[in-house]
């Protein structure tokens, strides 16, 4: 399974490296690849060409960024923004991007399968060991039915999926005696039938910068997922800018400055409670000026303030979309997957405000509730990238649902 789809093409003839709407007003802390520590001194200031216009109802101070005007505009919503003018300072156009499909990611110790096989295990081996418990030497009847139903709803598969598999059961297998591996195989076929369509490689193609906005609660594992990405990108050649978004927590910062030096990634971020639409605005025009493959911009998860959340994701894409009203790219939607069920709710508050392109799902060897994913991609059906199965970079693995469901089901690959 391919981690993405690259292969970026030229810019085209309108664009020339530079943003359209001129310089962000405030100066970003910007680390270039392998610039050493991690309290890195910011760079001088520039000085500003044409500033980027004041959102409509902001607050004149950076903290908290709050947006009145986006009401129940979606996150991916809004006109196109103006073309730049003629008189804006020329800078050179990057160079042409490669093809970097050709350069294959270094060789891991263990498989992915065994991989994602330990870290499904809690999960596996709850149902496995129930299935042995309950159907040894059992006759399926209507009674044993109901039971695996149950069953496999306590595992947060989910009502739909289980009774799926209970039907395909009993088809097969109805009043003849059934095995654990009977129920796994059966299992396991529901599972990738429910999955495959969500399967899909995280297509960074086409004309650079792509911008690519992380969004999920915070907890979730969405800071660490982006470090993890950026050195998976790096690794295969792309250059990648990673952006501190989620300016009021001070660890997220420290977290991702880490994670960039790993992959030898440009890192950017801002003080303290600063305007992440700002930052983000900065981050673009940076990559367009200097050819970056990737801008990966992580983001506050603070659900409990629901609403000033969502206005300043909006906030963020507005100010984007001033250089490139095709950006955000991608939106990904990272789910923490120890909550089981309550992933779903996770999920509500960020899908019912539009824009989320793709889900991640995070932590799944911390858990015996792997089944909600299939849960929430039967309620939403979004391509699924990546999951992750452990804490180290190898554990993010590009989502595979053949491999998943079996894994989930304790079957060998």
């Amino acid at each position: 399974m391919s981690w993405f789809r690259f292969g970026f093409g030229k810019k085209d003839g309108k664009s020339d490296g530079k943003p359209k709407d001129g310089a962000v007003p405030d100066a970003a802390h910007e680390r270039a690849p392998g610039a050493g520590t991690h309290e890195a001194p910011a760079l001088p200031e520039q000085p500003p060409a044409e500033a980027v216009p004041p959102e409509p109802g902001s607050a004149p101070t950076p903290p908290p960024v709050s947006s009145t005007d986006a009401g129940a505009v979606p996150l991916l919503s809004g006109a196109p923004p103006p073309h730049a003018s003629a008189s804006e300072a020329h800078e050179p156009a990057p160079p042409d991007r490669p093809d970097i499909r050709a350069q294959p990611p270094a060789p891991e110790s263990r498989g992915l399968f065994a991989r994602l096989a330990s870290g499904l295990k809690k999960s596996s081996s709850r149902l496995t060991d129930a299935f042995t418990t309950v159907f040894a030497k059992r006759r399926l009847d209507g009674a044993a039915l109901e039971e695996l139903e149950e069953l496999l709803i306590s595992a947060d598969l989910g009502a739909a999926a289980a009774a799926r598999v209970t039907a395909r059961l009993a088809r097969d297998k109805f009043d003849a005696e059934v095995t654990g591996a009977d129920i796994r195989a059966a299992l396991a076929a529901v599972v990738a039938e429910t999955l495959q369509p969500c399967e899909q490689a995280l297509d960074m193609s086409g004309p650079g910068p792509r911008v690519v906005l992380f969004v999920g609660v915070n907890g979730s594992g969405k800071t660490t997922t982006l470090g993890k990405i950026a050195v998976k990108m790096a690794r295969e050649g792309a250059s990648v800018i990673t952006v501190a978004g989620d300016t009021f927590r001070a660890a997220a910062v420290e977290q991702l400055d880490v994670w960039s030096q790993r992959a030898g990634a440009r890192f950017m971020s801002r003080p303290i409670g600063s305007d992440a639409a700002g930052l983000a605005y900065d981050a673009v025009a940076t990559a367009r000026r200097d050819g970056a493959h990737a801008v990966l911009i992580d983001t506050a998860g603070r659900l409990q303030n629901k609403t000033e959340l969502m206005d300043e994701l909006r906030k963020i894409v507005r100010v984007i979309r001033k250089m490139d009203e095709t950006a955000p790219h991608h939106v990904l939607l990272v789910l923490d997957g120890t909550v089981g069920s309550n992933a779903l709710s996770q999920a509500e508050a960020f899908i019912e405000a539009g824009g989320v392109t793709g889900l991640i799902m995070t932590k799944l060897d911390g858990t015996a509730k792997g089944g909600a994913l299939v849960q929430v991609a039967e309620r939403y059906r979004l391509p699924i990238h990546f999951i992750g199965v452990g804490e180290g970079e190898a554990d993010l693995q590009a989502f595979s649902a053949r491999a998943f469901a079996r894994a989930l089901s304790g079957l060998a690959e």
